[in-house]
C-alpha cells in the first residue's frame, strides 16, 4: 500500500478512536447523571433511630418496615376506638363507582371498608409489598363474598398501578416506611387521575401525647414538604383533624 495511504488510513482511525471515546465519556457522564439525583436524594447517617432505617429524606429518617408478624397489631380489638377508622373512611368521602387504592393495604381492614364504599361499581386496589399480607386479604376475601378488590404486589419503587385509573389513593400510617418516598410518590401520581386525591393518614409529630414512636410519626409540615416536588403534580388542598391520634392530609393532581 502506498505511503499516502496508509497515513490517511492511521489518521481516520486516530479520528474514529477519539470520536469512540468521546461517546463512552459521554455515555458515562450521562449515567453518573442519571445516578447523581437519586444518591443526593437520600442520605444514611449511622447516628440515628433504633427504630429507623439510618435512611433520611429531605431531614426525615425513615422508618422501618411493620412487616406480616405484625399484623395482628393492625387487627387489635381497640383500634376502632384509638384511630376512629370509620370516621376517617367516612372523611375521605367516597362515592359508589370510584377506582381507589389502599396504598399498604396490611390486613385488608381499610380495604374493605372502602370496597362498602365504592359499592359494586367500583374497584379498591389493594396494595402492598409483601405477599403474605395480600395472602391474608384473599382469605378475607373469599370468607366474606366481596368482588370489587383487586390484590396489587407492588414494589418498593412503585404500586405497579396503571396511569391515570385511579381516583384516590390512600396510605394509612404507611408513607413514612416507604424506603424510597420519592420514586414511590414519583409513580402514585402517575397513576391518579387529573383531579384525582391522594390522602395521608398520619400520625400527628406535632402532639407528644400520641403514644407512638417518634420515628413513626409525620408532621403535616414535613408531609407537605415532600410532596412539594413540582413532578409530582400535587397541591395540598386540606388537612382533616378529626381523628384522636393521626391527621389526614389530601392533595389533589393538577388537572
Amino acid at each position: 500500500m502506498p505511503r499516502k495511504s496508509i497515513s490517511l488510513s492511521c489518521w481516520m482511525c486516530a479520528v474514529a478512536g477519539a470520536v469512540l471515546a468521546w461517546l463512552m465519556l459521554s455515555a458515562e457522564t450521562v449515567s453518573r447523571a442519571d445516578d447523581a439525583p437519586e444518591v443526593e436524594r437520600y442520605e444514611i447517617r449511622s447516628d440515628h433511630d433504633p427504630s429507623g432505617l439510618g435512611k433520611f429524606y429531605m431531614g426525615r429518617e425513615i422508618a422501618q418496615v411493620m412487616g406480616f408478624p405484625g399484623a395482628p397489631w393492625l387487627e387489635r380489638r381497640n383500634r376502632e376506638e384509638e384511630e376512629r377508622t370509620t370516621l376517617m373512611v367516612k372523611s375521605l368521602r367516597l362515592k359508589p363507582g370510584m377506582h381507589v387504592a389502599d396504598i399498604g393495604a396490611g390486613t385488608g381492614r381499610i380495604s374493605l371498608m372502602m370496597a362498602d364504599a365504592v359499592g359494586e361499581e367500583g374497584t379498591v386496589f389493594a396494595v402492598d409489598i409483601q405477599q403474605e399480607m395480600l395472602d391474608l386479604i384473599g382469605e378475607k376475601l373469599t370468607r366474606s363474598g366481596q368482588q370489587n378488590v383487586e390484590l396489587v404486589k407492588g414494589t418498593e419503587k412503585s404500586p405497579e398501578l396503571e396511569d391515570a385509573t385511579v381516583d384516590l389513593a390512600l396510605m394509612v400510617d404507611v408513607y413514612h416506611e416507604f424506603a424510597f418516598p420519592y420514586e414511590m410518590m414519583l409513580a402514585l401520581s402517575k397513576s391518579l387521575k387529573p383531579g384525582g386525591k391522594v390522602v395521608f393518614v398520619e400520625f400527628r409529630r406535632e402532639d407528644p401525647d400520641v403514644p407512638i414512636k417518634m420515628v413513626h410519626k409525620m408532621s403535616e409540615a414535613q408531609v407537605r414538604k415532600e410532596m412539594s416536588p413540582p413532578e409530582f403534580g400535587l397541591k395540598w388542598i386540606e388537612t382533616i383533624g378529626v381523628l384522636p391520634w393521626q391527621h389526614i392530609l389530601v392533595f389533589e393532581k393538577r388537572k
